[in-house]
């Protein structure tokens, strides 16, 4: 079975990059710098259904991108959670967090709303998450 990103993930995101098991994105919203793990498994909901071969590569993932992110951003804080109540496709946000932000000290769902990237600032921090997700 072939790979298929949920349609509100694929209207919501940009792509950043494809690592061993999850794909990457990046939220198109500037006030938050957030992106996205999705593992590449079809019929994943929740974290107990990722299979057991998976599950370590899926957690060093989920730290390789929020190390990543926290080295970009500066965050104060960083925010990672699985919800999929809007979305069923299993998918996990790690959103960088700054003392006076939109949201804080709130959670960023349902908090204002969203403001998209321009396209050239979101490909130039697509790239820069490139880089520091490289190696």
């Amino acid at each position: 079975m072939t790979f298929r990103l949920h349609e509100q993930l694929h209207a919501d995101t940009y792509t950043v990059k494809d690592l061993p098991l999850c794909r990457v994105l990046l939220m198109n919203d500037r006030r938050f710098p957030w992106t996205i793990l999705v593992p590449r498994r079809d019929g994943l909901r929740d974290f107990h259904e990722v299979a057991k071969a998976d599950k370590a590569t899926f957690h060093a993932e989920i730290d390789h991108v929020s190390e990543a992110l926290k080295r970009l951003t500066g965050a104060h804080k960083l925010n990672v959670a699985a919800l999929g109540n809007m979305v069923p496709q299993l998918h996990v946000h790690v959103v960088a967090r700054f003392d006076g932000d939109a949201a804080w000290p709130k959670p960023v769902w349902g908090q204002g709303v969203a403001e998209p990237y321009d396209p050239p600032a979101a490909g130039e921090l697509i790239e820069s998450l490139r880089k520091e997700l490289h190696g």
